[in-house]
């Protein structure tokens, strides 16, 4: 997903990267009743912790962002490191590698479990991933895909974790992106992946549903349904792209009308100055300029149907080389302080 097309806008999303050897989390445990059972905390710490954050999403203390702010302090850059505190304070999303799921998911969970907080696991690994393009790969075939999935599943056990599940790998079905031939068994792997997921005792899975750029919505119904979304606890829209709130929240509650009322999560990360109109339609979705950080991740949505605002493509990490970036999910310095000097 890291950038692509997509039949509309598409979405660029994080690539997969391994996980360092995660610490524990400096957040602390709630100190306000918050709007979900008590799970808010306080403000910001200072610049070498992680700080408090609504709920109790997990912030990684040894992510790309805090590595980096880490180095600016060290060059004796104070602005540059509070701008890029700015998104190492915040709990974005782990995306798990392929080189050991089962041990990468099972520290992430557990250092999240030690700090009391939740963490945001991105599984992303389908076949045929990505139709070809930034991001392409993904697991060799069907079988490798639900050994992956299995391994994933044996590394969270019965700690807590959301789950945002394989972003475009329905949408692509949608659009026509990924070839005729590989729709019955996506659409098999990707329900058999949520049943495995919703097993676990305390893991929330959300399946991806594109963002309102993309797709109408009353195409996604059908396609959701194949890929599990009766098991799953909802959807997730605009993953790794810029759509307003605003505009996400209303695609995503006609998403839900039409689907039972399933709940669903907004991706925030980098949608605070909405969609870059700028350029070429067809590539505005990667490395656009002039956009910046959006809400932070919080479950106080204001919105019954919304379970929560969520950073899930990590702001800084690059959609693709393009506009002079990186190649996909590598770190990108002059837009993730782009994005940080932009937030509201």
């Amino acid at each position: 997903m890291y950038g692509s097309r997509g039949g509309y806008v598409r979405a660029g999303v994080a690539a997969v990267g391994a996980v360092a050897v995660l610490l524990v989390a400096a957040c602390t445990s709630s100190d306000g009743d918050g709007g979900d059972g008590g799970r808010d905390g306080g403000p910001g710490t200072g610049p070498d912790r992680p700080a408090r954050t609504a709920d109790r999403f997990w912030v990684d203390p040894d992510g790309n962002a805090a590595r980096r702010a880490a180095g600016h302090r060290r060059a004796g850059d104070a602005r540059a490191a509070a701008l890029v505190h700015r998104i190492a304070s915040r709990p974005t999303g782990v995306w798990i590698g392929t080189d050991d799921p089962e041990g990468e998911a099972r520290r992430v969970t557990t250092a999240a479990a030690r700090a009391d907080r939740h963490p945001l696991l991105v599984l992303y690994d389908i076949p045929h991933r990505d139709c070809g393009q930034h991001s392409a790969g993904g697991a060799a075939d069907g079988a490798a895909y639900r050994a992956w999935i299995e391994a994933v599943a044996r590394g969270v056990g019965d700690r807590p974790a959301t789950v945002v599940l394989e972003p475009d790998a329905v949408m692509h079905l949608v659009d026509g992106c990924t070839e005729g031939r590989y729709h019955e068994e996506r659409y098999a792997l990707l329900a058999g992946a949520v049943r495995r997921l919703a097993r676990l005792p305390h893991t929330r899975v959300y399946l991806d549903a594109g963002n309102p750029g993309w797709s109408r919505p009353e195409a996604l119904p059908g396609p959701l349904g194949r890929a599990g979304l009766a098991d799953a606890d909802g959807f997730a829209v605009n993953v790794a792209n810029f759509h307003t709130t605003a505009a996400s929240r209303a695609y995503g509650r006609r998403i839900s009308a039409l689907t039972g009322r399933k709940h669903f999560v907004i991706d925030t990360g980098r949608n605070g100055n909405g969609p870059y109109a700028g350029g070429d339609p067809a590539g505005d979705w990667c490395n656009p300029p002039g956009r910046a950080l959006g809400e932070p991740p919080t479950t106080r949505t204001g919105d019954p149907l919304v379970d929560a605002h969520l950073w899930v493509k990590r702001p800084g990490e690059s959609d693709g080389p393009c506009r002079g970036g990186p190649q996909a999910g590598e770190w990108f310095a002059p837009y993730a302080l782009e994005l940080a000097r932009n937030a509201r």
